[in-house]
């Protein structure tokens, strides 16, 4: 080999050392990508609400006069019984008397107590003239027995005696009348302060009508109230139920009876509930950014029993999950591998380290997952959240083998 040969051949090797380094420097590196499969399994739709628990039945006890509710004997939370009392009220004192109606009164008094003892008079002379006729009715049937009066004669005094008899009966209701008027009198002077007028029995006692726990009190110290006023309330913790307002729209697709999880409720694993109710007529509602929405209350049971959510009581904060749709053996993938590819939808697939767009055809959306109908198998790897150095062609590389 001659010189010039040499160094020609040494020129390219050179040549092709720096096409080579060139490459490598400037050959596209592999992008790290998260790789999630399609699986198979168990998915639901679900329609999520905040909402807050709430006594299925709520017991007001009201003040069946108007009074005086004394100090409340019972404080909020405690527990009661049915029967046990949980307030007093006494009636409305008697207003003060001036001195021209102190005298009107007691002239009244006066004059009471006379009808009284005429009564009691009258009622003496009745007596007497019953117990007459009745001696003359004895006599004078003996008389007939033996022949000396005639039967006209004892069917007089029979007569008379009847007479007699009614008016001593008629002479003790107008002694009772009497006895009535002059008490309703004398219960005009009581004035407030009076030993007629205090003591425990002037009180009414109201009782509870169920067994729970007293929920709110309006007023624990002494106040005036009228008749009908709200003292207190009453519910039994153990028996709750949710409301929740949805949007109208997501309403429209719900079927009574449909399942729903309660989370963050405070504990631990979320509990069941089933929707009992939705309400004919929705709200207009404003949200928080100051848009107008279409509301509708729904109302749950609650199926988890008392045992399995300790602390859970009235007016509690929870967020519901309502079961819209849901199946078994589901073709799903996580939402965030979709993206828009025109009028349909695509996801870029881990094809050998290479990502490959496919367009997929997708069924039920839930906030996580989509299911797919068509376009990928199980087991296939899709980029979720693909960045914009995602594209067809493009090497990628699980960013969890690095």
């Amino acid at each position: 080999m001659t010189s010039k040969s040499r160094k020609s051949l040494l020129s390219l090797i050179v040549l092709a050392l720096v096409a080579a380094l060139l490459f490598i420097a400037f050959r596209p590196h592999p992008v790290a990508v998260d790789l999630t499969e399609v699986t198979r399994g168990h998915m639901a739709v679900t329609i999520n609400a905040d909402g807050k628990t709430r006594i299925r039945n709520v017991y007001e006890v009201s003040s069946p006069i108007a009074g005086t509710a004394l100090r409340s004997p019972v404080e909020e939370g405690d527990a009661v019984t049915a029967g046990d009392t949980v307030a007093r009220v006494e009636p409305l004192s008697p207003s003060l008397i001036d001195a021209r109606s102190r005298v009107q009164l007691e002239a009244a008094v006066r004059e009471a107590a006379a009808a009284a003892d005429l009564a009691q008079a009258q009622l003496r002379q009745s007596e007497e003239e019953l117990s007459y006729a009745q001696s003359q009715f004895e006599r004078t049937r003996a008389l007939v027995t033996r022949g000396v009066s005639s039967v006209t004669t004892l069917e007089d005094a029979q007569q008379l005696l009847s007479v007699r008899n009614a008016a001593r009966d008629a002479a003790v209701s107008n002694v009772q009348m009497a006895q009535s008027s002059l008490a309703r009198a004398k219960a005009a002077l009581i004035e407030p302060g009076t030993e007629e007028s205090t003591g425990e029995s002037c009180c009414i006692a109201l009782t509870a009508p169920i067994s729970g726990r007293v929920l709110s009190i309006t007023q624990v110290s002494e106040h005036a109230v009228a008749v009908g006023s709200s003292l207190l309330s009453l519910g039994d913790v153990t028996d709750l139920e949710i409301e929740a307002d949805l949007l109208s729209s997501d309403a429209v697709g719900l079927e009574i009876g449909a399942r729903a999880m309660v989370e963050r409720w405070g504990g631990t694993p979320a509990l069941e509930a089933r929707l009992k109710s939705l309400a004919p007529k929705a709200e207009t509602h404003t949200s928080s950014l100051g848009i107008e929405e279409q509301r509708v209350s729904a109302v749950f049971d609650l199926i988890t029993p008392a045992t399995d959510r300790p602390g859970l009581g009235h007016q509690y904060a929870v967020f519901l999950k309502v079961v819209e749709w849901e199946a078994e053996d589901v073709l799903m993938m996580p939402v965030s591998a979709m993206f828009r590819d025109g009028d349909g939808w695509a996801v870029f697939v881990n094809d050998g380290g290479v990502a490959r767009q496919k367009a997929v055809e997708i069924g039920h959306q839930s906030d996580r997952m989509v299911e797919l109908l068509s376009g990928l198998s199980e087991g296939d790897q899709v980029i979720p959240h693909p960045a914009d150095t995602i594209a067809d062609g493009v090497r990628i590389v699980d960013r969890e083998s690095l």
